[in-house]
Parts: C-alpha cells; sequence; structure tokens
C-alpha cells in the first residue's frame, strides 16, 4: 500500500546551489561583479573627456580635453598632442621677421600690433636696431597673465656703404698720393659748412673749415708735391696748417711749394642705407717724419651723430605706431 505522504528532501536530491550557504552565495555575486567591472575596463574603444582646471593655476584654459583609451592597458592621453599632427594652421602666430627699412618695420608692425605690443631699441652705435616684440606681455592689472613673446619684427639699422669707407679708414694713416686720391674720389661726400657750424666749430677747435673745392685745391696741391720732401711745416693763427716743400724735391709749382691746409671740414653722408644724410665735421691731420708726410683724418663723435640720427628714427617709429619704445631688450631671447 502506498504511502500518500510527501517526499522529504534530501542531501542526494538538492541542487548545488541549494547546498551553499547564504553567506557564501553573497562572496560570489561580488567576485562577480568585479569580474564584470574588469571585463568592461577591457573593452576596446576610445573616448573624449575634459579634465577642469583649477582657476589658481595660471595660464592654462578653463578645461583641457583628454583621450580615455580603454583595453587590456587603459590610459589618458592628452588631445593636444595627438590633433598637432592634423594642424592646417598654427595655434598662434611665432617667429622673427626681418625688414631692410624703417618704413618696412612701420608697416609690417602696424599690420601685427596689439594693444599690449612693444618697441626695444639697442642705440649701440655700431649696431643699432629696433625689435617689435608683438605678443608681449599685457600691462592691464585686471589681466596681468604674462604673454609668449615669441612673434617679432627686426630691423638692424643697416649701415650705408658711405658710412662703412669713411668708418674703416677713420684715423688710418695714407701716404701724400693715396690721400690725395682718396679726397678725389671722396669729394662727392663732402659738404661746405653752413653759418652755424663756423661758428661752433671754428671756436671750439680754434681752426678754420674747409669747403669742398678748397679740399680739391689741396688734393691737387698734394699731387703737384707727391714727390718732394717736406722743408718746414707750423701751424698759423688761423688754425691752418702750412705746408713748406723743398723746392729742390719737386717739379714746377703753381703755389711756390707752399700749401695751406685747414684743420677741418665737413661730411655730408647718409648714416643708413636709403636714410636721410647726416652732417658730422671731420679734423684733418698729417705728421712728418724725416721729410716725408702722411695724412689721415678722425672723425668727430661719430657715435653722437649715430645717436642722434636713431632717435630721429625712433620717435618716427613712435609717432607712425603709437607704441611703447624702450632702449634696451625684452627679457626673453629667442
Amino acid at each position: 500500500m502506498e504511502s500518500n505522504k510527501e517526499t522529504q528532501p534530501t542531501v542526494s536530491n538538492l541542487s548545488a546551489a541549494e547546498l551553499v550557504p547564504m553567506n557564501e552565495a553573497s562572496v560570489n555575486f561580488d567576485v562577480a561583479l568585479k569580474e564584470l567591472a574588469s571585463l568592461s575596463t577591457r573593452a576596446n574603444g576610445v573616448s573624449i573627456s575634459k579634465i577642469e582646471v583649477p582657476a589658481e593655476l595660471k595660464g592654462l584654459p578653463p578645461q583641457v580635453p583628454i583621450l580615455m583609451t580603454r583595453g587590456d592597458t587603459p590610459a589618458a592621453t592628452s588631445l593636444s598632442d595627438l590633433m598637432e599632427k592634423h594642424r592646417l594652421h598654427p595655434a598662434r602666430k611665432r617667429g622673427t621677421a626681418s625688414v631692410q627699412t624703417l618704413e618696412s618695420f612701420i608697416s609690417l608692425t602696424d599690420r601685427h600690433a596689439t594693444p599690449h605690443s612693444a618697441i626695444f631699441a639697442d642705440v649701440n652705435w655700431r649696431e643699432p636696431s629696433l625689435l617689435a616684440v608683438i605678443d608681449y606681455h599685457p600691462d592691464d592689472e585686471d589681466d596681468p597673465h604674462a604673454d609668449n613673446c615669441t612673434h617679432r619684427i627686426y630691423y638692424k639699422f643697416p649701415l650705408s656703404e658711405e658710412w662703412a669707407q669713411w668708418v674703416k679708414n677713420n684715423g688710418e694713416k695714407m701716404m701724400q698720393s693715396d690721400f690725395a686720391l682718396w679726397i678725389e674720389d671722396h669729394i662727392a661726400d663732402l659738404a661746405a659748412p653752413n653759418p652755424d657750424e663756423i661758428q661752433k666749430y671754428q671756436e671750439q677747435f680754434q681752426t678754420t673749415i674747409a669747403t669742398p673745392s678748397e679740399l680739391m685745391e689741396i688734393s691737387r696741391g698734394l699731387q703737384v708735391n707727391v714727390s718732394s720732401q717736406v722743408k718746414n711745416a707750423k701751424t698759423l693763427q688761423t688754425g691752418e696748417a702750412q705746408i713748406i716743400y723743398d723746392e729742390s724735391h719737386q717739379t714746377t709749382d703753381r703755389s711756390g711749394g707752399t700749401l695751406k691746409v685747414p684743420g677741418m671740414f665737413i661730411l655730408s653722408i647718409p648714416a643708413f642705407f636709403i636714410g636721410a644724410p647726416v652732417r658730422m665735421p671731420v679734423r684733418l691731420r698729417y705728421r712728418v717724419n724725416g721729410g716725408n708726410i702722411t695724412w689721415f683724418y678722425q672723425l668727430y663723435r661719430p657715435d653722437l651723430i649715430i645717436t642722434e640720427a636713431i632717435k630721429i628714427d625712433i620717435a618716427t617709429a613712435k609717432k607712425a605706431l603709437d607704441l611703447p619704445v624702450y632702449q634696451g631688450k625684452p627679457e626673453i631671447s629667442v
């Protein structure tokens, strides 16, 4: 006779899951979640995210884009580094443009200038220059950040060929025949003294100032006496030098072997390429040694002449561009 009682569960007919205690099942569930998270992390793919930049970090944008890479080796990479390879245009202007004239310096600076641009002037008379820093530091107290100072326009004052020649031979002693030729070859560089120059320099140096025609006459007199020896040389009360040549050593001379030489003349040449002429006094000198005579000239304070010419061009640039000008160099070199 069959029993009507329900079959009671026994250990032998329970499933494996039913045999796991409750606390152990909870532990296995946590492990499963961690494994699932690990699998999600290792999933292939990339995404773009942004990092918020704290306000106290100056010079940075409010947000920085990054590239998130997933997979076996997840990483965060700067998006800027990746995008730079595909850039069609630079992020900002940089580099130094060199110009050959003041007019070009003004024109190009005006084309790129910002309210913060500045000009630096090197007034060294031997190598003067102007440098416009387009992206110079702002002076606004409400916006005190620094700028890059890497976009520049450079103008090196090009000394004229005439100036270079006169400076090169300044103080160089020449034989009489060479000096005579030098005067003839450069007679176009000379100018007659004006009344102000006569009053100023004749009082200052106690000597006479020659005109170009007088220097030409001196040149011809030197050529006539080129093979003669000097018999006597002295300075007159007028400041002129009187040189007497030994007539027994010379050819026929319409001046009778006597030559009067003024102590100074006026040079009028452009200091810079395609620049306006500047006027400069020049001392005329000679040395007698054993009957032989050598000649040389001395430019009077060429540094003052160049510096004055530079100041005029600086004032022209400052007025045309309405930008501050500082004598010196910027704090950042590139």
